[in-house]
């Protein structure tokens, strides 16, 4: 099924003799067209001619472009320009450097630069952990990408991935109050990606790994973390997991049942379904199978096996149970998709257990679709925003490295995970509870400051923190 989405929207600038009747006809050709208009804005009037700026959103692109020819038929009607506003947002990159203090005189120049610098080098060289206080080190992250597994488009390299890491960038500065830098690499080699982000290590409190593929996006996180003394996390595989765990809290409560007694099937078994494996093993999850494209996931299984896989044949699956999604599903409570579109069919969700959970995060289309569900379905997420239920990862790692930051903590831990999945489930109290609201919005501002708080906690208690209390940032 097809949506509107301003990702797909357009501004058209019309040309037309002002007569009555002119701006109906032209409506009625772009609601012929299927197009979806927003914004009608009057540019100019001259000589009995407007100009008209008619903001239109599509399904797609190719649709955007059907939109503009229909108009382009109608007579006296001039298309003088056509705007993809989602390519002008990108115009000279999404983020930038400001500087925070003025620089207007001699005295602020003595003291911003040289020669009152050197005294401030010289008290880091003295004691190193001042670089969090008297360096940006103090509110910055690193987005590290090789461009390997970008979104859904896969390995387009550094050059393209880019406009995704802004993106990050943004979101951290936007929810978190974090300045963030994307740094995008020109090598897919796991070591000189290790040894290039210990070298930048430096100048950074944290370091975010980004669309790197798996497996390798594994080895690089865990080298980094025990080899750098700040935190690393690689968002699409522990972002998603925290999330998921943060909505299954809530989805548990709505359908009454608990974590230790609910029957799970993860589709997928690459970095994000690892991770949420582990994370829901390590909060009592018991009776879990986690599918790939060949079925099952058991010991003894020879086909198709990486590490990943070794750890999933080891501590999950405890009948070891052998079979495709569609006979491992059966009575299952939850399922949670990290796989590709349409890997679930209606028949398979019909054959889960009453009151049944269905994450389904492929995107940008879903295993299943909710409309395709079954009614024994109670609680269904996406990763979508045109659907109840986002499990979108901007509810993680602004909160969770906001916390991290406060406390200059050296890394991330199980408890700091499961922290921050506790948070984002509190925003939303009991009573507010609903088959369709188990998750905050990405919109809700109380989302990042509860996740936050409870990171930074839980850091502190657990020993990761190099300050025994927050430091807020201003």
């Amino acid at each position: 099924m097809s949506h509107y989405s301003p990702a797909y929207s357009i501004t058209v600038r019309l040309r037309y003799f002002d007569v009555p009747g002119a701006l109906g006809k032209i409506t009625s050709a772009i609601g012929d067209a299927g197009g979806y208009i927003g914004a009608v804005d009057i540019v100019n009037s001259l000589d009995g001619t407007l100009v008209r700026d008619i903001t239109v959103q599509a399904t797609d692109v190719e649709h955007g472009e059907r939109i503009v020819e229909k108009i382009n038929t109608l007579d006296g009607v001039e298309v003088s320009n056509v705007s993809d506003r989602t390519f002008l947002m990108h115009l000279g990159g999404k983020i930038e450097v400001v500087s925070k203090v003025p620089v207007k005189t001699r005295d602020d120049l003595s003291m911003a630069y040289t020669p009152g610098v050197a005294r401030v080098c010289k008290a880091i060289e003295a004691d190193p952990d001042a670089s969090f206080n008297l360096t940006i080190r103090r509110n910055t992250v690193a987005v590290v990408s090789d461009g390997s597994a970008v979104l859904g488009l896969g390995n387009i390299g550094p050059l393209a991935a880019m406009p995704v890491m802004e993106g990050k960038a943004l979101l951290f500065k936007e929810f978190g109050g974090v300045d963030a830098f994307p740094i995008c690499l020109q090598t897919q080699d796991v070591e000189e990606i290790i040894q290039t982000v210990k070298h930048l290590a430096p100048t950074f409190g944290g370091i975010n790994l980004e669309d790197i593929s798996s497996p390798r996006c594994v080895e690089i996180e865990e080298r980094l973390q025990e080899e750098i003394d700040i935190p690393v996390f690689h968002d699409d595989q522990h972002g998603t997991a925290v999330v998921v765990l943060a909505a299954l809290k809530n989805a548990l409560k709505v359908v009454k049942k608990s974590m230790d007694e609910i029957e799970v099937v993860i589709n997928g078994a690459g970095a994000a379904g690892v991770a949420i494996a582990k994370l829901l093993t390590s909060v009592g999850v018991a009776n879990m199978v986690v599918c790939d494209s060949k079925g099952a996931i058991s010991r003894g299984r020879t086909e198709y096996v990486n590490p990943l896989k070794v750890w999933l044949a080891e501590h999950t699956n405890p009948q070891n149970r052998a079979g495709s999604l569609s006979e491992v599903i059966r009575g299952a409570d939850l399922f949670v998709g990290v796989s590709v579109a349409g890997a679930l069919q209606t028949s398979d969700v019909e054959a889960m257990a009453d009151d049944a959970i269905v994450f389904a995060l492929a995107n940008p289309d879903p295993e299943i679709l909710p409309e395709h569900a079954s009614a024994n379905v109670k609680v269904m997420a996406t990763g979508r925003s045109d659907y109840p239920n986002q499990i979108n990862n901007v509810l993680c790692f602004p909160g969770l490295f906001r916390g991290l930051l406060d406390v200059r903590a050296r890394n991330i831990n199980e408890e700091i995970k499961i922290a921050a999945a506790d948070a984002i489930a509190s925003v939303i109290s009991e009573s507010d509870l609903h088959p369709d609201y188990i998750i905050p919005s990405v919109f809700d501002r109380r989302v990042s400051t509860a996740v936050a708080e409870q990171v930074s906690k839980v850091a502190v208690e657990t020993g990761v923190a190099r300050r025994g209390k927050p430091t807020p940032q201003a």
